[in-house]
């Protein structure tokens, strides 16, 4: 018997740090080198929508790049750590 991953986590603590920072989608996705993050990727880190752990580290990645000399780590932005993609 195979345990179905819930898909939706709820709204992750990234979003709040995005909210209070006024950070929106747009501004990181324009930091981040062309082609590396895209809006929706953002969006579904945001809203807890399940992402891989690649994904999270790109999203944390783009974030201090954006806000250096501030710094998060993993544990601010996400309440689970996401699977090891295939």
């Amino acid at each position: 018997m195979t345990k179905e991953i819930e898909m939706n986590v709820g709204v992750q603590p990234l979003d709040a740090i995005m909210t209070e920072k006024e950070i929106k989608n747009t501004d990181l996705v324009a930091t981040a080198p062309p082609g590396f993050i895209t809006h929706k990727q953002i969006q579904k880190g945001r809203k807890g929508r399940r992402l891989t752990m690649h994904m999270q580290q790109k999203i944390l990645d783009t974030l201090n790049i954006y806000s250096a000399p501030e710094f998060y780590e993993w544990k601010d932005l996400f309440t689970y750590r996401g699977k090891k993609p295939l």
